[in-house]
């Protein structure tokens, strides 16, 4: 009889998450932090001494949703900061090759993120108008990461991800930490937000 592939990870807080079959609770800040900490983003295909990571774009995008959103309650605020939290286990990957992959990478997405919801008391699929909100953060973003560290020109940035309004981005610059500083400032905020809720 053929064996099952094995399809569950190994955590450094000890669970055993299942990919396919997630619970919440197999799941742990202190490793989605550490996890997004060390997944960079656009395949590392950044300026600077170190790659910016999923962690430090998830704080920016927290903070643009509170910008876009200045009276959404904490609980809105902790869907934003963990909008990419299931790259914590399956990677970062650029839209090109989620469209190459098809809807299959969206499946376990969503399943990943509903059980990350559950976990930290929110419900597992948020409204369709604060993900809104949230993507419209992530856009921008995007935009800024694209001109600041990726070698996109605001014309490229402006096609790929529309052009932001300044006024969301004022004073906002892409910083780029060792992964340790990052995965405490992660887990500092999140934290923050669970005790608002």
């Amino acid at each position: 009889m053929a064996t099952q592939p094995r399809a569950w990870q190994r955590m450094l807080s000890g669970r055993r998450l299942d990919l396919l079959d997630p619970t919440p609770v197999d799941i742990e800040i202190e490793d989605i932090a550490h996890g997004l900490a060390f997944v960079a983003r656009w395949n590392g295909q950044t300026m600077g001494d170190f790659a910016y990571s999923v962690a430090e774009h998830s704080l920016l995008v927290e903070e643009l949703f509170g910008r876009i959103s200045p009276n959404a309650p904490a609980k809105w605020h902790l869907a934003a900061l963990l909008h990419d939290a299931p790259e914590y286990v399956i990677g970062d990957m650029i839209s090109p090759v989620k469209a190459a992959v098809g809807p299959d990478y969206g499946v376990l997405d969503d399943r990943l993120t509903a059980a990350i919801h559950i976990r930290f008391g929110l419900p597992a699929s948020i409204p369709a108008s604060v993900k809104k909100q949230i993507k419209k953060a992530d856009r921008i973003s995007a935009w800024m990461e694209a001109i600041q560290i990726a070698g996109f020109s605001e014309a490229e940035a402006n096609k790929f991800f529309g052009k932001p309004d300044r006024t969301l981005i004022d004073g906002l610059n892409i910083r780029l930490r060792p992964p340790v500083e990052v995965r405490n400032a992660y887990s500092a905020r999140h934290e923050i937000l669970l005790t608002q809720l």
